[in-house]
């Protein structure tokens, strides 16, 4: 009995991370996407050039598709919040229920925008259009922004008091302003941008590799980099705020995170290893000297708390989480500088589609941003373990006891992969598939009245 308890605890929590994992590269797309769109009208309108306005089109029909996938999926998070982690919503609903209702609100204002500007081609006035996309652009963006800042609350939980183990005296203005709330939207608002105008870059590069001329592709290829690129390179700098933010508040996912087992002074920054927590080492890590404690504390003289500080039932999954930074830190990096090295050529006026190797980095790096995204948050979710909200309620004492999960969590599994399939072939149809168009012969990158 216990081990089929178990085995349905495992599903309801294996469920939530599919049905999150899914979700987010939708709702990741629904901040980036929408500016694109907007970025390729208005070069419209600026050059007369049709084939900003084909991009345009094209673009608002790839938002729509996500979009509909993606307010499925997150309806599908709702109810599972309610159904799967009854005794979280218990202790976390009063207090977090303004920017959940927050996020509905921005969310059915995109929805209302979106509509305008898929069917008011002209049926109102340019400038109205061009505002109702940038609408839908800013609801997305605070769509996302407000889920981001439950979730922070959740790993720097304030804005209550605790008595006799339930909250009281709440104030959820506080909880929204919580510690970590502007390091954790500012890092996810960036890396929805990069991952949207790398994975749109990388597809379009690929095409100009057999066809550089193509006046469509390199349209496309120029407008995803000035979202894309300035996103990535800026991005490090926000990881570096959020980095500041764990080592005040969650001292043990910033241990886990960097494979710190010891309390130390001036602790090592490792890049790469494996952490072995039978003992307490992480091995074939590369040690920079003091650069964790000056990373984190600004002080390369300053104590970094290892893991030893903490009871091991308090320990994340160490591996896990270590990996899953490495993952997200290493990727990052290469995006940030295959964007620089793209901005340089752009900065310089030179033509991006006679440099092979640039468009080579670009479609390897398309997907990169979305792998980070997936281990950013495994990163902030798993690194919180054993508490769903940190240092108030156990993950283990918010789950159901409903017992038959396994079940759900397969049909759910499975569900998402033919949806996934689907919107594969729908963005294929409608948004990725070549129009037939003259090549032309300005130079992507290039000062003029063409260029971007």
């Amino acid at each position: 009995m216990m081990r089929g308890l178990m085995t349905d605890l495992l599903a309801a929590r294996l469920q939530m991370a599919v049905s999150l994992a899914f979700h987010i590269v939708f709702a990741v797309v629904g901040i980036g996407m929408p500016v694109l769109m907007i970025l390729a009208e208005r070069r419209w309108h600026q050059t007369g050039d049709r084939m900003f306005l084909e991009l345009a089109h094209r673009w608002a029909k790839g938002t729509a598709i996500l979009f509909a996938v993606g307010a499925v999926s997150g309806t599908v998070l709702s109810f599972e919040l309610g159904l799967l982690w009854p005794r979280f919503m218990e202790r976390a609903g009063a207090i977090i229920g303004m920017p959940f209702s927050l996020e509905g609100f921005a969310f059915f204002t995109e929805a209302i925008f979106l509509g305008v500007y898929l069917y008011g081609w002209n049926r109102v006035s340019p400038r109205a259009h061009l505002a109702a996309g940038g609408l839908v652009a800013v609801s997305g963006g605070l769509s996302g922004i407000f889920v981001v800042i439950a979730n922070a609350w959740m790993n720097a939980p304030t804005g209550f008091d605790l008595v006799d183990g339930r909250p009281v005296n709440i104030d959820p203005i506080a909880a929204m302003l919580n510690p970590a709330a502007f390091a954790q939207t500012l890092h996810m608002t960036l890396a929805a941008y990069a991952a949207t105008g790398f994975i749109v870059a990388g597809i379009h590069a690929l095409h100009l590799l057999p066809d550089p001329r193509s006046a469509f592709h390199r349209r496309a290829l120029a407008v995803a980099l000035l979202v894309g690129a300035p996103a990535a390179l800026v991005q490090p700098l926000s990881g570096d705020l959020c980095g500041r933010v764990v080592a005040r508040r969650q001292p043990a996912k910033l241990a886990a995170m960097e494979g710190q087992f010891r309390t130390e002074v001036g602790a090592p920054l490792r890049i790469g290893g494996w952490p072995d927590e039978r003992a307490g080492e992480t091995h074939y890590a590369i040690e920079i000297p003091k650069g964790l404690s000056l990373l984190a504390f600004h002080d390369p003289g300053a104590t970094v708390k290892g893991l030893d500080a903490f009871p091991r039932r308090d320990w994340p999954p160490v591996a896990v989480v270590h990996v899953a930074f490495q993952v997200m830190v290493g990727l990052g990096s290469v995006m940030a500088l295959v964007g620089a090295w793209a901005l340089a050529l752009m900065a310089c006026g030179r033509d991006l589609t006679t440099h092979r190797w640039l468009l080579r980095a670009l479609v390897v790096a398309a997907p990169m941003g979305f792998l980070c995204t997936e281990a950013g948050w495994i990163v902030t979710e798993v690194g919180r373990q054993p508490w769903v909200i940190y240092e108030v309620l156990r993950t283990a004492d918010a789950v159901t006891p409903m017992p038959g999960l396994v079940v759900p969590f397969t049909i759910f599994t499975l569900l998402y992969c033919f949806l996934g399939l689907i919107v594969a072939w729908l963005l294929y149809r409608h948004v990725l598939k070549s129009p037939a168009a003259a090549a032309e012969e300005m130079p992507v990158g290039a000062r003029s009245r063409e260029g971007v």
